[in-house]
């Protein structure tokens, strides 16, 4: 069997279909897989790294913007937007699919249109609870649209395409109990445990809050370890937030700044309490594991939607959603405390994390999959 995978934009299109494409493999040695996406996205460099073999059809964004610069950049998107479908039955012929799964991203919009028209069974995932744009505008083209809760439901206008199946997370994050994983990171002395992250460039005013959170952790004797990621550029500046703030890491081993958390499954895993934003990939990795959260949606998403993410997570229990603008290291502070220190309010949310998860979502959407390629083209 061939499978098409195509994705793109952010590693939370991206991650997912990985995590499915493994899955396939192990199930199903003998398929054929192949990942599809954009000459210039960061999907390059998450397929190839993962040892998946990755075409590239030409397609890129559009922007909302007037400038000139702008202007220039949506004129040449039209133009590959005209290409990209003769590319994508060309790729198609050349590997004849049984199947094609896009998980989001601009990139996926041609290769979903083109599988359609030539008959080829289709299923989109949306890992976001507000569909993209690339979702909205395929819905009436693929056969199946797999979604992570069911509260998204509604926002379709096709409600009998969707199937509710979570989303996929990597095997990694299970591979150790909670104790296991504080064990291992030496975070074992009682102390809960507080993990916070805001996007892997970093967001320079949440940074410069969450300075402000680790000199108020200092001041009053060190009650949790805390790690942070800083991201690429924001560990630039962190530094200086440090300082301002008279936060010496060097003296409080239980405060680290990382630019980038390479053992992310192992400290989401060990951890009390994450304090992040609300992108795809990150919230099923929050309700799989069942971890309260302390959400910061970013506000500089298309159409608002990790407030939307966020908030199905705070309506049930499982969160505490900030705003940024009204976000201070003050705030996060006194709320990390109040979580923290309320063990009966911590399991509860946990529990209400839990139950929005779905941890055998790669299970289901193969299941999905597998009985679209047996009953071929609606």
């Amino acid at each position: 069997m061939k499978i098409v995978f195509t994705c793109g934009g952010t590693a939370g299109h991206v991650n997912p279909a990985l995590a499915l494409a493994g899955l396939i493999k192990e199930r199903k040695p003998d398929s054929e897989i192949l990942f599809v996406g954009a000459h210039r996205g960061i999907e390059k460099q998450l397929i190839e790294s993962a040892g998946w073999p990755f075409r590239a059809v030409e397609i890129s964004s559009f922007h909302r913007s007037l400038a000139p610069k702008e202007i220039k950049h949506n004129l040449i998107s039209l133009r590959n937007l005209l290409r990209s479908p003769g590319e994508a039955k060309a790729l198609l012929k050349e590997f004849p699919a049984d199947l094609v799964v896009g998980t989001g991203g601009y990139a996926s919009y041609p290769m979903i249109r083109a599988a359609s028209s030539l008959g080829i069974p289709t299923a989109v995932h949306e890992s976001n609870a507000i569909p993209g744009l690339t979702t909205r505008l395929l819905e009436n083209h693929a056969d199946l649209i797999m979604v992570g809760f069911e509260e998204c439901r509604k926002n379709y206008r096709h409600p009998d395409k969707v199937l509710v199946t979570g989303t996929p997370v990597r095997g990694d994050f299970f591979r150790l109990t909670r104790k296991q994983a504080k064990q291992k990171l030496g975070m074992d002395d009682g102390r809960p445990l507080i993990v916070s992250f805001f996007g892997s460039l970093g967001a320079a005013e949440m940074n410069r809050e969450t300075a402000r959170f680790l000199a108020l952790e200092a001041r009053n004797g060190l009650p949790f370890h805390h790690v942070h990621g800083a991201g690429a550029i924001g560990c630039q500046r962190m530094g200086g937030y440090l300082r301002d703030e008279k936060v010496d890491l060097s003296r409080t081993p239980e405060l680290e700044v990382r630019e980038y958390i390479q053992n992310m499954s192992e400290l989401m895993r060990a951890a009390d309490l994450v304090i992040c934003r609300a992108g795809a990939s990150t919230i099923s990795e929050l309700t799989a594991l069942g971890v309260p959260a302390l959400i910061i949606p970013s506000p500089n998403v298309t159409h608002n939607h990790q407030e939307s993410n966020a908030r199905v997570l705070a309506d049930a229990g499982g969160a505490v959603m900030i705003l940024e603008k009204d976000s201070s290291g003050q705030r996060l502070y006194d709320t990390a405390c109040d979580i923290l220190h309320d063990e009966a309010r911590r399991k509860a949310m946990s529990a209400a994390m839990s139950s929005l998860g779905t941890i055998d979502a790669a299970e289901k959407i193969l299941d999905a999959v597998m009985a679209l390629v047996r009953s071929g083209k609606k």
